[in-house]
């Protein structure tokens, strides 16, 4: 059930944020006077739908995108001086135009989207990705200032050995018959005890439970903790075992010849979950910084995950689990993290780790959005991009203005981006079913 909870709550945040992507887009347009027609949630058939003023607001059953329809979105063959040509490219781009044309009322030519000035089609194309990443800076802010990262360790044990190990042995080995019993699996601490005292004092930092244990080793010691609301009284002998020295910041304590100094002290065999801490505010700039990047790096490189998702899927590889998802991995993702009842991670983890997640989609979102392509929104900055260098360009030189871009000539390109982008999703989605990515 947790589970299926976390992939709702993700639909549910997905689809916000892609509405407030459509608004960054909407609102601008209309205060510049462009005639907005739809404003629609999803792609495919209408499910429901309401006419406010002059636009249709509504969803969509494929819940997959959205869109907000902008009267005059391609400039006319009149305004861009297009001459009839042949071919089937050529038809495409004049079946673009007139169709464009056709969403423009009588009378309402100034109205149009492509009417605007440079600077005004940049704020309204550039709307909808810049409202993904304030979502994200939001969420972010949210989890650094108002719930926490994992820090320090915390009072819950997270593990609890079931052997003592030598020092110079793997710790991540299995247990031989060679290897003395831990004291915390034999007195019965399980993960998600919360240790409330050592030794008759109350324990308020793992620190000072680590100090205890070392300091008793091979003396019985009564330890209380707490488990399901429950105070639970425990008979515990840490045992004497070799282990590093450490100093107040957890560090290793090295010798002069470079090794880790060791001490003969006591041990219990309990690993802490981490506890969450507050970050500053002045965290969040940096934190949103990093994640841009490394979402932008990806996006420049999509190309080359693309082809590893593929190589991993069909050619028998590993899937690189920093690599890129499609919706079924995303959604599985929310699922683990609702369903997630590992010792530590409650419900302020679980808030945090969905809010990240969101925020993470929201930068893929701004990210992605501003590959100057069409259909993307980068690929209408780049076309009044152009159109505003030209008229520049004309102003320095002192001659007439050119007209606006031709964008409908992109068109063809815009279909084969599209066609692209669905291919890409197939394979996301197939690979996230036979070789999924866990959380």
């Amino acid at each position: 059930m947790a589970y299926l909870v976390g992939v709702l709550v993700l639909v549910v945040g997905v689809l916000v944020s892609i509405a407030l992507h459509e608004v960054g887009h909407m609102v601008p347009a209309k205060r510049f006077g462009v005639r907005v027609s739809q404003f629609m949630v999803g792609f495919g058939p209408t499910l429901w739908s309401r006419t406010r003023g002059e636009t249709e607001y509504g969803f969509k059953a494929i819940p997959l995108g959205g869109y907000v329809r902008l009267v005059g979105m391609f400039a006319t063959a009149e305004a861009v001086g297009a001459r009839p040509r042949t071919g089937r490219l050529a038809e495409l781009a004049q079946a673009t135009r007139e169709a464009s044309a056709e969403e423009i009322h009588p009378g309402e030519d100034h109205r149009a989207f492509f009417r605007l000035s440079t600077p005004k089609k940049l704020v309204v194309m550039l709307g909808g990705p810049v409202m993904n990443l304030l979502i994200a800076i939001v969420l972010i802010g949210v989890v650094l200032v108002g719930i926490g990262l994992p820090g320090g360790a915390s009072t819950t044990v997270a593990t609890v050995s079931q052997c003592v190990v030598p020092l110079d042995a793997d710790p991540d080995r299995e247990c031989t018959a060679q290897d003395p019993a831990a004291p915390a699996a034999a007195a019965g601490i399980e993960p998600g005890d919360r240790v409330v005292a050592f030794g008759g004092a109350e324990i308020a930092t793992w620190t000072e439970l680590e100090t205890a244990i070392r300091a008793s080793g091979g003396i019985p010691v009564s330890m209380v903790v707490e488990r399901e609301g429950q105070q639970v009284r425990l008979e515990v002998v840490p045992l004497l075992a070799e282990r590093p020295v450490y100093d107040e910041q957890r560090e290793p304590v090295l010798g002069a010849d470079g090794e880790p100094l060791t001490d003969t002290v006591g041990f219990l065999g309990v690993g802490p979950a981490p506890q969450l801490e507050r970050q500053p505010l002045s965290a969040v700039p940096s934190t949103v910084g990093t994640v841009v990047w490394e979402t932008v790096k990806i996006v420049a490189t999509l190309p080359v995950h693309v082809a590893q998702v593929a190589q991993s899927t069909f050619g028998g590889g590993t899937r690189d689990g920093s690599g890129v998802v499609g919706v079924v991995g995303i959604g599985r993702f929310a699922g683990e993290i609702a369903a997630d009842e590992s010792p530590g991670f409650g419900l302020a983890e679980r808030v945090a780790s969905m809010l990240l997640l969101l925020a993470s989609l929201n930068v893929a979102l701004f990210a992605f959005n501003l590959i100057p392509l069409l259909p993307l929104d980068g690929g209408h900055v780049a076309g009044a991009l152009w159109e505003g260098g030209r008229r520049q360009l004309a102003r320095w030189r002192g001659v007439s203005l050119p007209g606006p871009a031709d964008v409908a000539r992109m068109m063809p390109l815009a279909y084969g981006v599209f066609a692209v982008l669905a291919v890409v999703m197939v394979l996301l989605v197939y690979a996230d079913l036979v070789r999924p990515i866990t959380f």
